[in-house]
């Protein structure tokens, strides 16, 4: 396994944003510029992830957490589903190793539970193993949607609390990322300019960042450039 690139780190280290998301968009164009099957495209973009996560550790970052597979995405052939959930299991078997070596902690957000078991008892074996880790967080959103997950939020504090009881602090505790530092940046990648429903309550502050990149080309340079775009912005939160 190569070692991190190397990145520059932004002279000031407030600038570096403590939570960064990334929807990973792109794949599908690659392939069909280099006439190619979707399949390679995909292939391409697990080979992103690699980079960009070694980026991430590089400059500093305490949380990077990537949109892998949408709830949405089961609509998509069922021949690509299936090629998704192979490059998943290639990730989870060639990268773990260096996830415990480099002390990064996995975590995995949305219902997971739906995968293939064999996948599932794969996924979860990955977070135990790197359970105990101290060092940045790298989480995978698997079957994810926000709305889905405010929708479970919501039913689960109305079984304990009063609505008086419930306010912003009570919602947040029952995210899924709950665990993980508050969202300072959010990157979209191929030049589109939505959410697709990722972490829509969790991006109400946080700074949002749409560049053309594809995704497969997204690499070290491309996210010290979007850190330091964040660090030119000032976040006011309301305020002047």
């Amino acid at each position: 396994m190569s070692t991190a690139p190397l990145v520059a780190v932004p002279a000031a280290a407030a600038a570096v944003p403590r939570h960064v998301a990334i929807i990973m968009d792109g794949n599908g164009r690659w392939a069909k510029q280099r006439h190619l099957p979707r399949f390679a495209g995909h292939k391409a973009g697990v080979d992103a992830v690699r980079r960009v996560t070694r980026a991430a550790r590089a400059l500093g970052i305490e949380a990077l957490t990537l949109y892998a597979f949408s709830s949405e995405n089961w609509r998509r052939p069922e021949e690509e589903v299936a090629d998704l959930m192979g490059l998943l299991r290639i990730f989870i078997r060639g990268d773990i190793d260096e996830l415990v070596r480099e002390n990064v902690r996995l975590r995995v957000i949305g219902d997971h539970s739906r995968l293939a078991p064999d996948l599932v008892a794969m996924v979860d074996a990955a977070v135990a193993r790197t359970a105990a880790n101290t060092g940045p967080i790298l989480a995978i959103a698997l079957n994810y949607g926000a709305q889905a997950e405010l929708a479970a939020a919501a039913r689960r504090l109305a079984e304990r609390l009063a609505p008086h009881e419930i306010d912003e602090a009570a919602i947040e505790a029952e995210l899924d990322t709950r665990d993980l530092p508050p969202l300072d940046l959010l990157i979209r990648t191929s030049g589109e300019h939505r959410l697709s429903n990722f972490l829509l309550w969790q991006a109400a502050y946080a700074e949002l960042l749409f560049v053309d990149t594809l995704w497969p080309d997204f690499d070290a340079e491309a996210l010290g450039a979007a850190v330091a775009a964040f660090g030119r912005r000032q976040r006011r939160y309301g305020g002047l």
